[in-house]
């Protein structure tokens, strides 16, 4: 059987904060990721490496996008739930079949602010900070959808974990 399936050198983590297009203007490896403790560039475009990481928890990035539409009812530029388990709740921060599209990671934010040119400015929990090429309304719009869309998501599995419905249903002898 041939594996078609493509795993890039890296993989989005817990602990990544950001997949950012065109950040620093590396032409070799043009996507930026940074976590918590580190940043690097990769070749992959950031949306490339969101649909791997869907990939990874079992869905393609279109399936976890069309699962936020039946959820919530957000048809364009739409959040993700790349691991709802681990806290991995994602939102583009343009659409995301632009090749300048950057990821964010919602639970890593502590703060936006307004910055020079129609610019935001991110502040993550770890101090570290990013200015990006967004309207602060824009993104205040994202990090506001993608908190609606968690609560809804989080509720769904506490009400079918209540149900007991995480218990196989022919159990293993």
């Amino acid at each position: 059987m041939v594996n078609n399936y493509y795993s890039p050198s890296y993989e989005i983590t817990p602990f990544t904060m950001a997949v950012l297009a065109d950040y620093g203007k590396n032409e070799e490896s043009p996507t930026c990721v940074l976590e918590t403790q580190e940043e690097f560039f990769v070749e992959p475009s950031p949306t490339k490496l969101i649909d791997y990481a869907c990939k990874s928890f079992g869905a393609s990035l279109k399936g976890r996008q069309e699962g936020t539409r039946d959820i919530c009812n957000i048809t364009h530029k739409a959040p993700i739930a790349i691991d709802p388990s681990s806290g991995m709740y994602f939102f583009p921060t343009i659409s995301p079949i632009n090749a300048k599209c950057s990821w964010i990671a919602h639970s890593h934010i502590d703060q936006m602010k307004m910055a020079d040119n129609q610019c935001t400015e991110i502040v993550f929990k770890n101090s570290k900070s990013i200015t990006i090429e967004v309207s602060y309304g824009s993104m205040m719009n994202q990090i506001q959808r993608t908190a609606q869309f968690r609560y809804l998501l989080d509720n769904r599995i506490k009400y079918l974990r209540r149900q007991g419905v995480d218990m196989v249903a022919e159990p293993y002898a």
